[in-house]
């Protein structure tokens, strides 16, 4: 049995690993903003895992493993990391598959980072989340310990996040709900991407929590098959005109009309617009990939899973009013909560670019 910290362990990937760690015995303290129900061996600790009171407060001991699904900027980070290091005898950082540079190979984990291939001043010049994600691999490595183990997770699903391209179910999956066409990118649409059940990045993750070998090691976590964005729209399709009744309508847009829909400059144009396949024979030594789950069944699951219970987070009505611009469509106002939102979709839907 180990005493395990799982630092925000409530998202996709982190409540699958909390699960399968205490099923096999592990003992847990799971930090949460919100109070949670703890059971017999997973304790929900109530707090913000980011300010630095709370955090000292769990460092009073040492911990087997700390796994960490908090994102930090690079200043934050370069002051916390000597005490994660320093509170556990593996410190388990959840990096990205974003990290990577455009590779016409399978990515391995040795393929060229952004951070240390880019030539792009303005982007390097930023703290994006992928640049900032490798310089704090890097933080890792000059560290005098090597207690640390990388993970570098790419697009992950479950049955609360399904996403399409760079957008959340909040931006395409509610307007097909409501009737409304699903308004994404041709570019996007044609690019090749890897995405991983949720469940099977975390069975990975608990093989690696404990092993001697992986410490000083990264490793990305990813199923083997790639697949269009395409073919994930229409597995997604699928699922939902047996659900509704009908196919839902789709309006592929050129990059720079569905830029205004969702502005993500630098994830679009340094990752959604790679094609991204992987080598994920590096991790293989601790998990079966085989027994992956597929992309077609997974997401099927995952969808029809939501679609028993829909529950969205807050909807981008200023987003929602250029995607209903452009496939010529209008959203009752009764659907808009606030007057403030109300006003924001009215001037972006009739007045603003």
């Amino acid at each position: 049995m180990k005493n395990i910290l799982v630092l925000g362990g409530t998202g996709a990937m982190g409540a699958h690993l909390v699960q399968i760690l205490a099923e096999r015995g592990d003992k847990l303290s799971v930090t949460t903003r919100s109070p949670r129900q703890s059971s017999a061996n997973i304790e929900y600790v109530q707090g913000n895992a980011k300010e630095a009171s709370f955090l000292a407060s769990l460092f009073t001991r040492k911990w087997d493993a700390i796994v960490d699904f908090m994102v930090y900027t690079t200043p934050v980070f370069e002051q916390r990391a000597p005490q994660f290091l320093a509170a556990a005898d593996q410190y388990i950082f959840l990096s990205s598959a974003r990290v990577y540079a455009d590779s016409s190979q399978p990515i391995s984990e040795e393929s060229p980072r952004l951070l240390d291939s880019s030539e792009d001043s303005k982007f390097l010049a930023t703290d994006e989340y992928s640049l900032a994600k490798a310089r704090q691999e890097n933080i890792l490595h000059q560290s005098c310990r090597k207690n640390w183990t990388i993970i570098r997770p790419y697009i992950t699903y479950s049955e609360q996040r399904l996403q399409l391209g760079v957008l959340e179910k909040e931006g395409w999956l509610y307007r097909a709900l409501k009737g409304r066409t699903i308004v994404f990118s041709e570019d996007i649409a044609s690019k090749l991407t890897t995405l991983t059940y949720g469940l099977d990045v975390a069975g990975a993750m608990a093989a690696i929590i404990g092993e001697p070998r992986a410490l000083g090691e990264a490793y990305h976590i990813t199923q083997r098959g790639a697949a269009t964005w395409r073919e994930v729209l229409n597995v997604y399709l699928a699922v939902l005109e047996k659900h509704l009744g009908k196919r839902p309508k789709v309006l592929l847009l050129g990059l720079d009309d569905f830029s205004r829909c969702k502005p993500a400059e630098y994830q679009i144009k340094y990752d959604r617009l790679f094609n991204r396949t992987f080598d994920s024979s590096k991790v293989a030594q601790f998990v079966d990939l085989q027994e992956f789950t597929s992309l077609e069944k997974g997401l099927t699951r995952c969808l029809e899973a939501f679609l028993e219970k829909p529950d969205f987070r807050a909807i981008d009505w200023h987003s929602e009013a250029i995607k209903d611009r452009y496939s010529g469509e209008m959203t009752s106002l009764r659907e808009i909560g606030h007057w403030k939102q109300k006003i924001k979709y009215l001037i972006y839907r009739f007045f603003k670019n």
